[in-house]
């Protein structure tokens, strides 16, 4: 049916209708009152959703340019750089920071685990003469559907004291993440995920810490400079042309964000992802994450069953139901599906959803019993 596509994937997410409407709209001068009087009320509640007191800078960019920016404001050729990857995005930090020039280390852990705060611990008790100035982490990793101990994390890097960098794209606006509190020293995150407006903002934010570090910075990024983009959001505007449209676009969604209220954002999102979780094993699926502790709240990783391809899974819910879901990354590809629930995602969505890949699976001859995930699903709910 035209029109009809939902997508259920970690990013793109789907868009509020007033939303769409706020973007529609003929441009703005970027430079006018109109829109330094939006851009006010949009840092301030961006300080809100990321729990800091601290400047958010928006960049016209992708989640992936603030973290080339985080990098690229603070680390110089030769820094030894700690990365903890457990999967596609925590890789990431290691490569841009390789390009950079730094030193990296890693810790690496297969798909579908956490880092093991000990393990950290253990890696920064080793450096004695404190030679690791920055730890890069994820927060929430897309490609496999792991949540970081974020806390605990950053509890040990602090006693370490390097400066924490933390990509949290798919994090704010879904899970809690208190910036200020926590102690986290660096956090970017991107529009297309909780904050439920279509890819091409770019958020970050960082403590005085960090500022001090910039400081030292000996060749920081032009576009993406952090004192250039301070100077002009202390004066309610950004250093080069905006992407007025969108943020107007924000404006507006972050208005429906706090109607809310986080804690309210936070338990819809544990809601949802529950009960799929609930549904796929009552259906005789298996999530790649075994353990719901660190099971994310925002999307879930699906093996695909014997002699089924996700190709064929995926393809079965666009043909039939317009519903999107994502594949695997990396290595991962071809072995597991990702059905996210982020931003703006309700129980109705989810429903759908899972009975829509209840009716593929039978179809494509998994044997399940129709019902038994929309069941449980419903049971989670209820």
């Amino acid at each position: 049916m035209k029109d009809k596509q939902f997508l259920m994937i970690p990013g793109p997410t789907p868009v509020p209708e007033t939303v769409l409407l706020a973007m529609a709209r003929q441009p703005i001068g970027h430079r006018s009152k109109e829109f330094s009087a939006a851009l006010r009320e949009v840092f301030e509640n961006l300080k809100w959703v990321f729990g800091t007191k601290q400047e958010v800078f928006i960049f016209s960019a992708s989640g992936t340019g603030a973290m080339e920016a985080a990098i690229y404001n603070l680390v110089n050729p030769g820094d030894k750089v700690l990365s903890l990857a457990m999967g596609v995005f925590g890789e990431r930090w290691a490569k841009i920071a390789e390009m950079r020039g730094a030193i990296v280390e890693r810790i690496t852990v297969p798909a579908g685990y956490a880092i093991n705060p000990e393990v950290l611990k253990e890696k920064l008790a080793q450096d004695k003469n404190k030679e690791i100035k920055f730890v890069t982490l994820t927060h929430n990793e897309t490609s496999t559907g792991v949540t970081n101990p974020l806390k605990e994390l950053i509890e040990i890097i602090k006693e370490h004291g390097a400066l924490s960098v933390v990509d949290a794209i798919t994090s704010v606006g879904a899970m809690p993440l208190k910036t200020d509190e926590w102690g986290v020293d660096v956090v970017v995150s991107g529009s297309q995920k909780g904050f439920m407006i279509p890819p091409g903002l770019a958020f970050l934010t960082c403590s005085e810490k960090a500022w001090k570090v910039h400081e030292n910075c000996k060749n920081p990024s032009f576009y993406f400079n952090l004192a250039a983009h301070k100077k002009n959001a202390l004066q309610d505007t950004t250093p080069y042309t905006a992407a007025v449209n969108l943020i107007l676009g924000l404006q507006e969604s972050l208005k429906m964000m706090k109607e809310e209220g986080l804690e309210n954002i936070y338990a819809r999102h544990a809601k949802i992802s529950g009960g799929l979780r609930a549904a796929v094993k009552a259906m005789g699926l298996k999530p790649l994450v075994e353990d719901d502790a660190i099971a994310s709240k925002a999307i879930t990783s699906i093996l695909a069953p014997q002699n089924i391809t996700v190709a064929d899974i995926r393809k079965g819910l666009k043909d039939d139901f317009d519903i999107v879901v994502a594949d695997g990354q990396g290595e991962l590809k071809g072995k597991i599906f990702r059905i996210g629930n982020l931003g703006f995602v309700s129980e109705r969505d989810m429903i759908g959803t899972v009975g829509a890949l209840e009716l593929t699976l039978n179809k494509l001859g998994f044997g399940n019993e129709l019902g038994k995930g929309t069941g449980a699903l419903l049971k989670s709910f209820s």
